[in-house]
């Protein structure tokens, strides 16, 4: 096995000392480095494909210049640009990233906290499944910096950038409404977390403020275990029976996708005989003949405050910021108002 490149083998390429090959390498200016020997030692570092140790690094400053990420699902497309876009803003700061999906599973993601935490990450990232407020308050009292994304808990004062849900669903239901539809459903998960939670309070009070009647049936929460088979019976109740609906609002692009597929099954033309709002953006959305109207996170500007309020607290651990940012609403097809698609 070869022996690994070191800064004694680059400042000897160069004749000049360890320290200054460390104190370029390590970003640090100073005016009287000359930007030509700076541009020498990157240069040389690179030839010899030089990689910093960042467990020695460690050793010297406490840091391991890593941050942990854990999703509900890396893939799911939402999970995925999370990440992605956590990467490119770690990777500016000179930060790298590594990732988990917990499953919405509290106990797999107390498990891949402790493995972060071992692997001496500096910070968290975390879009916690529920049941983790025990584990959150241990990690506060231990006084290690996390922040939470996407999901946050209004039990517990912590640190957390999310999207302003009850907002973003109430303009999706106005939209609805003032595109003519007032039999609205909704489609979303039996979970107890916040922000579906707030998704349906959202929904529940844009149909009480314009004084239309809310019907139990119309709401449906199905099992995120067995979404698919639970949503295609949720659709199945939606648009037939006494009070068929003639809108459905999703509550997550997975929701969304399960539903317009069973809508493909069953022969329901979009938005002739029913209008559909989705959550989250996904490409499959193009594959359909009426591309959804969706509620559109601001996932870069998310990913990039979150990552950003992190590293403030490496320095502050006890320093807490609450960011609850507002959504875009899409229109598309699906979603016509009914003048239009009526005649």
């Amino acid at each position: 096995m070869s022996k690994k490149p070191s800064l004694k083998d680059i400042a000897q390429r160069l004749g000049v000392s360890t320290a200054l090959v460390s104190y370029v390498l390590n970003n640090k200016k100073e005016n009287r480095i000359g930007k030509e020997i700076a541009t020498r030692i990157r240069q040389v570092a690179s030839e010899l494909n030089y990689q910093p140790n960042r467990m020695a690094q460690g050793l010297k400053t406490n840091r391991t210049r890593t941050l942990g990420l854990i999703v509900a699902d890396i893939a799911n497309p939402f999970s995925a640009a999370l990440a992605r876009a956590v990467e490119d803003e770690a990777e500016q700061q000179g930060y790298t990233v590594i990732f988990g999906s917990s499953d919405e599973n509290p106990a797999k993601c107390s498990q891949l906290i402790d493995t972060l935490l071992n692997r001496q990450v500096d910070g968290l990232l975390i879009a916690p499944p529920a049941g983790m407020e025990a584990k959150l308050t241990a990690l506060q009292q231990q006084r290690t910096p996390f922040v939470l994304l996407d999901r946050y808990y209004p039990s517990l004062h912590t640190s957390y950038v999310a999207l302003n849900n009850y907002q973003a669903m109430y303009h999706a239901v106005e939209h609805l409404l003032s595109s003519g539809y007032h039999r609205i459903g909704l489609v979303s998960f039996d979970t107890t977390l916040f922000h579906m939670a707030e998704r349906g309070r959202g929904y529940l009070t844009a149909l009480r403020d314009h004084e239309l009647p809310t019907r139990k049936s119309w709401l449906k929460a199905v099992d995120p275990c067995n979404a698919a088979i639970e949503t295609a019976k949720a659709i199945r109740e939606l648009t037939t029976g006494a009070h068929p609906v003639d809108a459905v609002v999703f509550a997550s692009n997975m929701l969304t996708l399960a539903g317009l597929q069973q809508l493909i099954r069953l022969h329901v033309r979009v938005p002739d005989e029913l209008a559909v709002v989705g959550f989250d953006e996904t490409d499959a959305y193009g594959l359909f003949y009426a591309p959804p109207t969706y509620i559109q996170q601001p996932v870069s500007e998310m990913s990039q405050q979150a990552t950003r309020i992190l590293l403030d607290m490496l320095d502050a651990p006890d320093r807490i910021m609450q960011v609850n940012l507002p959504a875009n609403l899409i229109v598309q097809a699906s979603s016509l108002p009914q003048s239009a698609v009526h005649g």
